[in-house]
């Protein structure tokens, strides 16, 4: 440990011995402090004139340079490790520090922790079909982007959860397939729903329920006819007027044949959208909007699970679906953009 400084009244004593021609060693034996002590405090004072204590530069740091570079190494390695598995990984090998400094030492390497973005499970086929969209339509105008009518399906379960993970990355990295869940369709506990919005508003959210015949949440081909025959019309023309264009993904009762030839007997533009790609949606963020809303509620059952998620579908304000569909742009220039950093690393 090191030793306590001495006070300046003890520093000032000795200097007034001094003057007084008193020898070091009975300074030294008159004020309680050892010989070198007494020297090192005169010198300091010959040398610099002063007699105040020079400012520490703090703790020691705990860490050296090569435990520094095997946190480094162990977060780069696995993206997804916690802190506490970093540290039970350094008192393997003999270093015991706290979380509080492993964070500070991935912070200082500009690391921070971030909670995952949920992306899909994309073929290289479908990756390549992403990319291309993404090319063609990056320069659209907003115009284009304020005709088109987003539907889609969600399922809404009776009690929320957001299935979070934290990731150490860099700023910039977030949709780095390394930094990334996957996430898949499943089912059970819930209500499956259909809706509708465009950029002036949200339009008519379905539960399938409502539609089949045996009251189930099974979605085939004829049930989603019968939902567009019934909101389509209404909805598109209120939300966009006489001219607009449909945007459905590749789910099978949307691409079935009856589904197209429905589509083409009522006139209707249909958006050609590339499979595995929720993520380019708005209106998948919109179902974010109104998930968020439901978990202030407390429904106890699916009848009042329905009765709030139509109230939180409808709270959804302009502004809010306006700025959904105006950032098709840079969720287009994303899908670029990580393209060309795959290639790149």
């Amino acid at each position: 440990m090191r030793s306590k400084e001495l006070s300046l009244s003890v520093k000032q004593a000795i200097i007034r011995l001094k003057k007084q021609k008193k020898p070091i060693r009975e300074i030294a034996k008159t004020l309680g402090v050892a010989k070198t002590t007494v020297w090192n405090i005169l010198k300091k004072k010959e040398r610099t004139g002063e007699l105040s204590n020079t400012k520490r530069p703090g703790r020691p740091r705990k860490t050296t340079v090569v435990d520094d570079r095997r946190i480094l190494s162990l977060v780069k390695k696995t993206p997804f490790t916690t802190v506490g598995q970093i540290k039970n990984t350094l008192q393997e090998v003999g270093v015991s520090v706290s979380k509080s400094t492993i964070k500070r030492r991935l912070h200082q390497c500009e690391y921070r922790g971030f909670t995952t973005r949920c992306k899909p499970l994309v073929s290289p086929k479908n990756r390549k079909a992403r990319l291309e969209f993404a090319k063609q339509h990056l320069k659209k105008p907003s115009q284009f982007w304020n005709n088109i009518l987003w539907t889609d399906e969600t399922k809404i379960n009776l009690y929320q959860s957001d299935g979070k993970r934290r990731v150490w990355r860099w700023k910039g990295t977030a949709h780095d397939p390394k930094h990334t869940t996957s996430s898949v369709k499943h089912g059970a506990g819930s209500v499956m729903a259909w809706a509708c919005m465009a950029a002036s508003g949200t339009g008519s959210l379905v539960f399938i329920d409502d539609v089949t015949a045996d009251r189930s949440s099974t979605m085939n081909s004829e049930v989603f006819r019968t939902i567009l025959s019934a909101h389509i019309q209404p909805n598109a023309p209120e939300l966009i007027g006489r001219c607009f264009t449909v945007q459905m993904d590749n789910d099978p009762k949307h691409t079935a044949k009856a589904t197209k030839e429905f589509m083409k007997g009522n006139k209707w533009t249909v958006l050609q959208w590339p499979s595995q790609s929720p993520d380019l949606n708005p209106i998948e963020h919109a179902f974010h909007l109104l998930k968020t809303e439901l978990k202030g509620k407390c429904p106890r059952n699916k009848q009042e699970l329905m009765t709030v998620a139509v109230e939180a579908w409808q709270s959804i304000t302009r502004d809010e679906t306006q700025r959904l569909v105006m950032s098709m742009c840079s969720r287009l220039q994303t899908v670029i953009d990580c393209k060309e950093f795959a290639t790149k690393y």
